[in-house]
């Protein structure tokens, strides 16, 4: 395989993105992980691994024994452990992967917390926080609101399209990893901010240049993860929360406030289009109704 397929086979520019738009790191730390984990990559194809989950716990202690005997100082492995902790983390996180390899080999950091939850009045505040004065106001409120409201991916949430929003339903179709379709419910609160923002601001926006996208810029063009991940973080800001706050952290409060009041975990991973849930599926049917109860009853904003 040439570098190129890899890369793509293997998620990492994904990867890269992740690192840079919401981990927040810097260019030479983002080079850095990313070199250490296309030594992984093409050491795994090496062995035989063609994706991430055909990476075992063997192929990395193999490698970390490789990195040894050709002398790699010992920070120099640790920061390759790191890197790819910090990698399998982001793809059982986009549901690439099952597990991480490389949690049973030794190494003196620790792990990393998982990302912070929004407790419900934070996210209020966040979902209030576009001004009414603004002229994006309420695409930007209606993003936020899709966004907590069904736990989406940011990739998931700028891909969707204006068919994709099932107003008498009040579901949302997404076009997930793999290709996958799947239907998670919405709120009314969420619906409504759409039905305005569709109603008010987009046809403002829309030049013959949208794609057929929900979400679009103030140029008319389809928003880009960039654009998302900024009105996410200026709201944050103008909500005074000081905790990081990115698209993936709303996701995860979607999915800890849905599990916290006491949802049905394979619902909630059926939301959150979770790839482990392929094998699960054959034994436990989830149907629509059910996970829009579940939406209903146990979602702060349904």
């Amino acid at each position: 395989m040439k570098q190129e397929e890899i890369d793509r086979a293997f998620w990492v520019e994904g990867f890269g993105d992740y690192l840079a738009l919401e981990a927040g790191n810097s260019r030479n730390t983002v080079e850095s992980y990313l070199r250490d984990v296309r030594r992984l990559t093409l050491y795994a194809v090496a062995h035989r691994a063609r994706r991430p989950d055909q990476v075992t716990p063997r192929i990395v202690r193999d490698l970390v024994y490789h990195l040894k005997d050709l002398g790699l100082a010992p920070a120099s492995i640790r920061r390759q452990i790191s890197a790819i902790r910090t990698y399998y983390r982001f793809l059982v996180g986009e549901g690439y992967a099952k597990s991480d390899p490389s949690e049973r080999i030794e190494t003196h950091k620790g792990w990393r917390t998982l990302p912070e939850v929004l407790a419900v009045p934070e996210i209020e505040a966040l979902l209030a926080a576009p001004s009414p004065d603004e002229p994006l106001a309420w695409r930007d409120r209606s993003l936020l609101e899709v966004a907590y409201g069904t736990g989406v991916r940011v990739s998931e949430l700028v891909g969707l399209g204006m068919h994709d929003i099932g107003f008498d339903e009040a579901m949302v179709r997404v076009l997930g990893k793999g290709s996958k379709e799947r239907l998670i419910p919405i709120g009314r609160r969420a619906l409504g901010a759409v039905a305005i923002y569709v109603r008010e601001i987009r046809p403002k926006l829309d030049r013959g240049q949208s794609e057929g996208r929900l979400f679009l810029n103030a140029r008319g063009r389809p928003l880009s993860r960039v654009g998302a991940w900024g009105i996410i973080k200026q709201a944050a800001k103008q909500a005074g929360i000081e905790k990081r706050v990115t698209p993936h952290t709303l996701r995860h409060s979607f999915a800890t406030h849905l599990l916290e009041g006491g949802a049905d975990l394979r619902a909630v991973q059926e939301m959150l289009g979770h790839a482990d849930l392929s094998t699960t599926q054959i034994y436990t049917h989830v149907d629509r109704e059910y996970l829009r109860s579940v939406h209903k009853n146990y979602h702060p904003r349904a």
